[in-house]
């Protein structure tokens, strides 16, 4: 049995059970996701080598740990290959433009994976509840998402949607969190605790996008995401079981012998400033 079959062993295997799991150790939980980075690795290989594209979309509701599970994602990889696209809100010239226009201008070319925090989906969850859109923008875009997200599937990229969902008292939890650590200060907006309290405005309308967009090429993978630690390794896993790679033999090279030393030639570098060894 290679390593993907037995991800996808494991991953049936904890589907068949609804015992609550008891809390991960954080040594259990780096083990597993150093074999699953392994995996990425092997995966980058593969997309380099056949000229594979890869989008994979990020949704989820505020604190359900979006860019936790990507920045493991791109822990040990490439940026050059597995590229993290999180855009601002759209400047007055992208207003202008059509609307999915600035999320295509980063779409991959050959040999990349890109990973979108958020997407073109903001307008049927952020923009729909604070109504930063009309409603003849929201039709719009739901009648038509499910045909251009076609047309990406049809032109040879694979494309995977997860949405990350957290319970409202673990985001309530989760959001007390990040106003007491002074270094999760950054995630905190105005914009983003709002969604605590129009919890029940946000789930309407992600009730609403996924009924609506959940097609047979292009389907919503729901990731539970109260228990982080699982969440980050099932979604990996199962990323990683719905494309097609295979692991490519790599020639990898030898430590060469360092060549004499000149003469003259001194150990060290002439500095003026060296910083501090506080540590």
């Amino acid at each position: 049995m290679n390593q993907r079959d037995a991800l996808k062993q494991k991953q049936t295997a904890a589907e068949e059970t609804n015992d609550p799991a008891p809390a991960m150790k954080r040594k259990e939980f780096e083990s597993e996701l150093r074999r699953l980075q392994v995996e990425l690795v092997r995966l980058q290989t593969w997309v380099k080598a056949t000229g594979a594209r890869i989008i994979v979309i990020f949704e989820g509701r505020d604190t359900a740990g979006k860019g936790g599970v990507i920045s493991r994602i791109t822990q040990r990889v490439s940026p050059r290959v597995f590229r993290h696209v999180a855009l601002p809100a759209p400047t007055e010239r992208e207003k202008s433009q059509l609307y999915i226009q600035r999320y295509i201008a980063h779409f991959p070319a050959a040999g990349e994976i890109v990973l979108f925090d958020r997407s073109w989906y903001n307008r049927a969850g952020v923009e729909r509840v604070m109504g930063f859109c009309g409603d003849d923008e929201y039709e719009r875009f739901m009648r038509l998402v499910p045909s251009f997200e076609q047309e990406i599937v049809d032109n040879g990229i694979i494309l995977l949607k997860y949405f990350l969902d957290v319970s409202q008292d673990e985001q309530r939890r989760r959001f007390a969190d990040r106003i007491d650590d002074p270094v999760k200060h950054w995630k905190l907006s105005p914009m983003d605790t709002e969604s605590v309290r129009r919890w029940w405005d946000y789930t309407l309308a992600y009730q609403s996008m996924l009924r609506g967009t959940d097609t047979s090429s292009c389907p919503w993978y729901i990731v539970p995401s109260d228990d982080k630690r699982r969440a980050r390794l099932n979604l990996i896993a199962h990323m990683l079981g719905q494309i097609p790679y295979k692991k490519v033999k790599v020639e990898l090279p030898k430590v060469p012998k360092a060549e004499p030393r000149p003469k003259g030639a001194e150990d060290g570098l002439p500095a003026t400033h060296i910083v501090p060894s506080r540590y």
